[in-house]
């Protein structure tokens, strides 16, 4: 007599998950460190725009190297809108003839 064989046993069960478990314990790792630097990359495109427009400002407004820049100045003529660290950090603008940094630090400043 043939026996029809339908379904999964235990084992077959156990493999597939083994598989899947396997899978994920190399994306998951893969996934984290593309995303970071993916926050880190436009966390610094970020900056090059406040910086380029700190400097276009500080042209128009005749300002000399020192003089206090807010994120006001710089939104309300020269972005579109205020910038957002996608990695939750917050800009600071400062001074003309500064850099401008991210409050996230290490790799979110720029070279």
């Amino acid at each position: 007599m043939k026996r029809m064989h339908t379904g999964l046993t235990l084992i077959e069960l156990m493999i597939v998950v083994l598989i899947i478990s396997i899978l994920l314990a190399v994306a998951v790792p893969n996934y984290v460190r593309a995303r970071t630097k993916s926050q880190t990359t436009v966390c610094l495109r970020n900056l090059a725009k406040l910086d380029m427009a700190k400097e276009h400002w500080a042209m128009a407004n005749k300002a000399s190297e020192g003089t206090p820049v807010t994120m006001g100045d710089l939104v309300s003529d020269f972005l579109k809108a205020e910038p957002v660290c996608p990695a939750g950090g917050d800009y600071d603008p400062r001074p003309v003839g500064a850099e401008p940094t991210c409050s996230i630090g290490g790799e979110h400043s720029l070279p």
